[in-house]
């Protein structure tokens, strides 16, 4: 009995040191998956449903995972100008060759002109900096479909070296700087010892992942007893359901981490860490400052180039799809063209390249700061032939009715049989306000005012407004009432005034990446954008003369924002029919229909239209963002 006792002891304390084994075992392998990459991206349900339907449950699954990760590339569109590809690419090399990274020397020294010969082995390999992270290539799987059965047309590319021009007709000035990832990143972590650590915004992450440093506005939390000089492991805080109904982090910003489990989104940061860095500041820096580098990044899940001030003037970092729309306009020297929504102007700057600088672009937006960031780049690419406005694109068809201020008389093209705008704008409709009149006589213009409302309407006007108003003619009219300068406040412009129209609106965005969240958009919120991008639309069928062409683009994978539109636009415009593009690298548009719980029907192209679009697929060969283009021709609009 007492040897049965003994054998049970014995047999327990082995069970207890076999579960404490397994439990260190578990915990360690958790470890492993919290200091990782492995983001899902959560959708709302119901917009789940819809594009399940739309695309099919396993292509719709592709498509949501390369949304988390970047392209395997950059995309770089020289301005010839200024200066040409060979330059560019000697010039890029010279840059990365003097900041010594690890990616710049492969881009160097790697020849590529077996590369697509490679077995996808070797294309992991080539796209890692080291043969270990071929087994986490999962995201390189996905961006480097090249299956000899299926065509790529980038295929070319691989070629010609990782810094490489386009080799599609016309893009001999589209440059690709290449990229590798993902990475196995050792966070120096132990079981009773977690690394130093930041806490970034969603935002930030998703511009670190394209090569960004992180900036002080972008920390949201640090551990204790962080200095200057400290290696770190940076991990994501993704936005939450909040009370209000909305989202939002609700995480305090300048939150102490402990390294416990009781930290702010300890659970939801598992397998959100992005690389590792050196802090330019100590933590109470971090919080103190309003800006600055605050994490130098060293060791990044996807290496990318950053285009920080390289090359300012000479080349402008763009999605191909964006490249593509500019060239889809196929805009020609002296037309008259029309960019209703240009911010930030890298549409607008490439359409001005193509047409040599010689004709007329109209770049307006609703907001005068972004209107201003269009000046700056078109000054800093040299570019003369820009004229920008601050209008709404809901209201770009400028009312008779209306009582404005008209500026300059209009003169005829006789080239084209429509009335352009002059040297100042002729046949546009702005109100212009000086910049330059003297504090005196705005001061007495004020009083002057003062007085006559107190004449005319017996109103008082309190001393507290009259030093409001010299604060406004001492300081200026502020950023929301600015309308000096180049960018004059427009009414809108006449109809049939454009050869060529280009609306690239805003949209739902859900086609960027790389994308941590996409939880806001609603179905309802979805068919929202899609109303107001057919108002806008609206808008620019009256702005193109008959015989012009209407270029629509947006970077979103809805369909409602997309097919959606162009069924719209061809059943309501019968005169507007839609027309090859050139060049055509995108994917065929969706045809057919979605019936959704609530009996709504949205309509999307018919058999036989979807090779007159380009749908271009994340999760595609081409490794693109999502975006969509369709080109009309504008008939007789008497007929």
């Amino acid at each position: 009995m007492k040897k049965a006792r003994v054998l049970f002891k014995t047999l327990r304390g082995c069970r207890r040191s076999f579960q404490t084994t397994n439990l260190a075992a578990q915990q360690m392998e958790d470890f492993s998956k919290r200091y990782s990459y492995k983001p899902t991206l959560q959708w709302n349900p119901h917009v789940e449903d819809y594009f399940v339907k739309a695309y099919g449950a396993d292509h719709f699954s592709r498509i949501s995972k390369a949304l988390t990760r970047p392209s395997h590339y950059s995309c770089v569109r020289v301005n010839t100008l200024r200066s040409t590809s060979d330059a560019v690419i000697q010039k890029l090399q010279e840059v990365m060759k003097e900041s010594g990274s690890e990616n710049a020397t492969k881009c160097i020294h790697l020849s590529t002109s077996d590369v697509v010969n490679f077995d996808l082995d070797q294309k992991r390999q080539f796209f890692s900096t080291d043969a270990e992270n071929s087994h986490n290539s999962e995201a390189v799987d996905i961006a480097l479909q090249l299956p000899e059965n299926e065509a790529n047309p980038l295929k070319e590319c691989f070629e010609a070296g990782p810094i490489s021009k386009c080799q599609l007709p016309g893009l001999d000035y589209v440059l690709f700087v290449w990229g590798s990832g993902p990475h196995n990143i050792d966070y120096d972590y132990a079981h009773d010892r977690p690394p130093k650590e930041v806490v970034v915004s969603r935002k930030c992450a998703e511009a670190v992942l394209r090569g960004a440093q992180i900036y002080v506005p972008g920390v949201m939390a640090c551990s204790g007893h962080v200095e200057k000089g400290d290696m770190v492991s940076v991990s994501v805080a993704v936005e939450r359901p909040g009370l209000d109904g909305g989202w939002g982090l609700g995480m305090t910003r300048g939150t102490v981490l402990q390294g416990s489990q009781a930290d702010p989104y300890h659970f939801e940061r598992s397998g959100l860490y992005i690389g590792r860095g050196t802090t330019m500041m100590s933590r109470a820096g971090m919080f103190r400052v309003s800006e600055g580098v605050a994490v130098d990044m060293k060791e990044r899940v996807y290496e990318l180039p950053s285009f920080h001030n390289v090359l300012e003037g000479e080349i402008f970092l763009q999605n191909l799809p964006s490249i593509i729309a500019a060239h889809a306009l196929d805009p020609q020297k002296g037309e008259r063209i029309l960019d209703m929504c240009a911010a930030p102007g890298g549409k607008t700057t490439a359409i001005a390249i193509l047409m040599q600088d010689k004709g007329e672009i109209i770049a307006c937006d609703r907001s005068h700061n972004k209107v201003l960031d269009i000046e700056k780049l078109a000054a800093e690419m040299g570019l003369n032939c820009i004229k920008t406005f601050k209008l709404d694109a809901l209201k770009a068809v400028y009312r008779k009715n209306e009582s404005d201020n008209v500026i300059s008389p209009s003169c005829y093209n006789t080239h084209n049989g429509v009335t352009n705008q002059g040297s100042d704008s002729s046949n546009l409709h702005v109100e212009r306000i000086s910049s330059t009149d003297t504090e005196r006589s705005m001061t007495k213009k004020t009083e002057e005012e003062n007085v006559g409302e107190k004449a005319n309407e017996r109103a008082y006007v309190s001393k507290a407004d009259i030093q409001k108003n010299m604060r406004r003619v001492r300081n200026g009219p502020g950023r929301n009432q600015s309308q000096g300068g180049r960018g004059d406040k427009s009414k809108g412009f006449p109809a049939n005034s454009f050869d060529r129209v280009l609306l690239d609106a805003p949209c739902s965005a859900l086609g960027l990446r790389p994308r941590l969240f996409a939880r806001e958009e609603t179905i309802e919120s979805l068919r929202n954008h899609a109303k107001y991008q057919r108002r806008m639309f609206d808008q620019a069928v009256q702005l193109a003369r008959p015989g012009g062409v209407i270029v629509y683009s947006t970077c979103t994978i809805n369909p409602g924002e997309n097919e959606a539109l162009v069924r719209y636009v061809l059943d309501t415009y019968k005169f507007l029919s839609l027309t090859p593009q050139q060049p055509r690298i995108g994917g065929p548009g969706l045809t057919g229909r979605c019936v959704f719980p609530d009996g709504y029907v949205e309509e999307w192209l018919r058999p036989g239209e979807e090779e007159l679009v380009q749908r271009f697929d994340p999760s595609s060969p081409l490794d693109t963002i999502g975006f969509f283009i369709a080109k009309f021709v504008v008939g007789s609009k008497d007929a």
